[in-house]
């Protein structure tokens, strides 16, 4: 604990210290679902809730998650090596579409279980220990979201986003959970169970989401709009660089891969084509933490179509000489 207050404490606190900040995050998540786990648990032996079953089930899936992302994060974290040159950020991508599968299973068998309490009209025992746990909860999760907030702001962690969406949705099911226990102490019993199957129906639908960015990232979707603006801007405003084409970029993990070809004079020598192309890198890689750049230089006279000018435009293929067509 005095290493993490040091840390947050010191003058590098702003900096995107990547490994430090998915660290932490995972270190919380995995601690605070492990309390809560067992904080619900106690409570719905004594409530018998679909509710309190509902966010329990929530929990013990978020430790699951939480434990992945915590193994996956540092794997991602580890420098390329021979067998993985590119690194290892893909890792971050898969915790993520584990997380999504995990989710939407226990939201099928929570949503099962749900109907059947519904169906049965059992009454909920005890709710206001139920209350009192959900509210412990709510404070619980609120000061991990502001950590993982943290952490997702000076590292963009698709796994960290994933496993911070677990614990947003807690707070909106721990407050659900309380409107249920109430309403069921006062003979509305069918509440408890329909609460749980909208939070069942919830949990499915922000699965799918996790899901789908996990893939588009795995299928290296281009970088956003914005950065590659930026991206875009930076090279067309390196001296000696007449335009560019065939930009194509991805993210994986805490590295973003760039790749483009430039338009340069004819008539420079190799040193110098090589000079311009070598300081286009350097400030590409200065616009974002871990970089990985690659510029091909191609003679302005041999470009026949017209230089990339929007992220939106698609790029131009090239054959084997690196000649657009």
């Amino acid at each position: 604990m005095r290493k993490v207050l040091a840390k947050l404490n010191s003058e590098n606190f702003q900096n995107r210290d990547y490994s430090f900040w998915v660290k932490l995050a995972t270190r919380a998540s995995v601690s605070v679902a492990l309390t809560l786990i067992l904080v619900k648990l106690a409570a719905w032996f004594m409530t018998d809730s679909a509710s309190m079953l509902a966010s329990l089930t929530d929990s013990i899936l978020d430790s699951f998650a939480s434990f992945f992302t915590f193994f996956a994060v540092r794997y991602a974290v580890v420098p390329a090596d021979k067998e993985h040159r590119f690194g290892h950020g893909k890792a971050e991508c898969m915790a993520a579409l584990m997380q999504s599968a995990l989710i939407i299973g226990s939201a099928t068998l929570l949503l099962v279980h749900s109907v059947e309490q519904w169906v049965e009209g059992d009454p909920v025992q005890q709710p206001a220990i139920g209350v009192y746990v959900s509210l412990f909860a709510i404070v619980l999760t609120f000061g991990l979201v502001l950590v993982q907030r943290a952490a997702i702001r000076n590292t963009q962690s698709s796994a960290i986003s994933a496993d911070a969406l677990h614990f947003k949705s807690d707070l909106l099911l721990n407050a659900s959970v309380i409107a249920a226990l109430l309403l069921s102490a006062y003979g509305w019993y069918w509440v408890d169970s329909l609460f749980a199957v909208l939070i069942a129906l919830y949990l499915a639908f922000g699965a799918i989401r996790i899901g789908w960015d996990a893939f588009q990232s795995l299928m290296d979707r281009e970088l956003p709009d914005d950065e590659k603006k930026r991206i875009i801007k930076t090279i067309k405003d390196t001296p000696g660089i007449l335009g560019l084409h065939n930009l194509r970029t991805r993210g994986a993990g805490p590295t973003r891969f760039i790749q483009c070809h430039v338009e340069l004079d004819d008539d420079l020598s190799l040193r110098a084509a090589h000079d311009i192309a070598d300081h286009a890198e350097r400030r590409v890689r200065d616009l974002f933490e871990d970089t990985d750049v690659i510029i091909h230089m191609d003679p302005a006279s041999v470009v026949t179509s017209p230089s990339e000018t929007t992220p939106a435009e698609p790029a131009a293929q090239a054959d084997d000489s690196g000649r657009s067509r």
